[in-house]
């Protein structure tokens, strides 16, 4: 999946807009907002094109669109699913986590997956987050160098996360400063709630 940029990408959203840098850099004709009860279908059909196992059931999907502590992204092209991305949040925690990346096969190397975790990032400081986390199996060569790229490290490792038995490398990235009264929690092995599918699961 490309880590290519170009021309112009807009956010919609009912709490955040687009990085003002961002519009000079995004692929023509793509742009990200928030998801609506209506891309259900969409997202769906997404989930079966991209993973071969591990998928989000549309109950599961509903839920997310529904709660007010996950943000579901989508990248859309001439009224078509691009890509997806889910952001987790937690009450009175400064950290957020990528539960989940995907793009649609026939968007790959044309930086949609860079576009989703760009708004990703916009989304966690909407939401006043001073870090982002996410899980990449230890054999998702490209999302883990287009994490390093996007100025994220590796801070740890979960043994035999993934159903194949592959271990998870952990990622963060600071995304603001700290705030008096915030902090990053420090949870040790993480739920299972992070599949990252970029950042996780590996795509069929």
């Amino acid at each position: 999946m490309g880590l290519r940029l170009a021309a112009e990408m807009r956010i919609c959203s009912r709490q955040h807009m687009m990085p003002p840098n961002l519009a000079r850099k995004t692929p023509q004709n793509v742009h990200v907002r928030i998801a609506e009860p209506g891309d259900i279908d969409g997202l769906m059909e997404l989930e079966h094109r991209v993973f071969a196992t591990d998928r989000l059931s549309r109950r599961s999907l509903r839920r997310f669109l529904r709660s007010r502590t996950a943000e579901v992204l989508v990248a859309e092209e001439a009224g078509r699913l691009a890509g997806t991305a889910i952001v987790l949040f937690r009450s009175r925690s400064a950290l957020a986590r990528l539960y989940s990346i995907a793009v649609a096969p026939h968007m790959g190397g044309r930086g949609v997956a860079s576009l989703l975790l760009i708004a990703a990032e916009a989304a966690a400081r909407a939401r006043r987050c001073r870090a982002i986390r996410l899980e990449v199996h230890k054999t998702n060569h490209p999302a883990i160098s287009r994490y390093r790229k996007s100025g994220y490290r590796q801070f740890g490792r979960h043994a035999g996360y993934y159903e194949d038995g592959g271990d998870a490398l952990r990622f963060e990235k600071l995304i603001a400063p700290d705030r008096p009264g915030r902090r990053v929690a420090h949870n040790g092995r993480a739920r299972n709630l992070h599949r990252g599918r970029e950042g996780g699961r590996i795509p069929s």
